[in-house]
């Protein structure tokens, strides 16, 4: 029998830069476990051909595209989903990029540019989110970070920060609505086989240090981040609140 505390049936979840990758495999999961689902990016056409693989399969799917690192945007997506009467009961902020470059020869435009898509972005949505929750009373917030939210590596400065700072977001965001009923919290993916990292596992050497590195060795699969998913947008996390799960293979844990 199921256990209904992981149960996700009646609650509709809004997962940011989910058209593919990460954010695809958590939307599916979070369908899975019985949410409807709305994808979220700025290429409509690949939005809409991920929502049409999911609803081939029965899951109530539906996109909003819009860029989650301008304001007027993503207020103006929220108050859409009020005129639709739609309310979002998980929020999951998985909309990420990333640019390699050493301190020294980093500009300021990428930099900001990913600390805006990475971090600001979390926090534009996340409160128009929780204007909304608030007054219900309940929701969850599930923000994506990363190994980077606790250490440091070479050429990735602005990534790290901004994973830094989703970690104490969450922290913060607990701080001011957990007695709302909200809980807000992240999850940690460590080395994952995705789009993103492809240059990183097509590198001979890099692939042999991250297996090396990581005690499980070898690289994660997006869909084993569905269950932490699951957990933290399901009432099993109800007491659970400004903490960051790791899925990293046990890379964090050791040295």
């Amino acid at each position: 029998m199921n256990n209904p505390l992981f149960s996700l049936q009646g609650r509709t979840a809004l997962v940011t830069g989910s058209s593919r990758g990460l954010g695809l495999a958590i939307a599916t999961g979070l369908a899975e476990a019985g949410a409807a689902i709305i994808l979220n990016g700025v290429n409509e056409e690949r939005l809409e051909e991920s929502a049409a693989r999911l609803r081939e399969r029965g899951f109530t799917v539906s996109t909003s595209a819009f860029d989650v690192t301008d304001e007027p945007s993503v207020v103006a997506a929220f108050e859409r989903l009020d005129a639709e009467k739609v309310e979002v009961d998980i929020l999951v902020n998985n909309a990420g990029i990333q640019y390699r470059k050493p301190i020294v020869e980093l500009d300021s435009a990428n930099w900001q540019r990913v600390i805006d898509t990475n971090l600001t972005s979390a926090f534009l949505v996340s409160r128009e989110a929780a204007r909304r929750m608030l007054p219900r009373k309940r929701g969850k917030v599930v923000n994506i970070g990363s190994l980077m939210s606790g250490l440091g590596r070479a050429t990735v400065a602005p990534y790290t920060a901004a994973k830094g700072g989703i970690k104490t977001l969450t922290q913060a965001m607990a701080a001011e609505w957990a007695e709302h009923g909200i809980q807000a919290n992240a999850i940690g993916p460590g080395y994952m086989l995705t789009d993103m990292n492809q240059a990183l596992i097509d590198n001979p050497q890099f692939d042999r240090w991250v297996k090396g590195r990581t005690p499980s060795r070898r690289w994660g699969k997006p869909e084993e981040l569905v269950g932490a998913a699951v957990f933290l947008a399901s009432d099993a996390s109800n007491y659970v609140n400004g903490q960051i799960i790791y899925v990293d293979g046990g890379m964090s844990a050791v040295i």
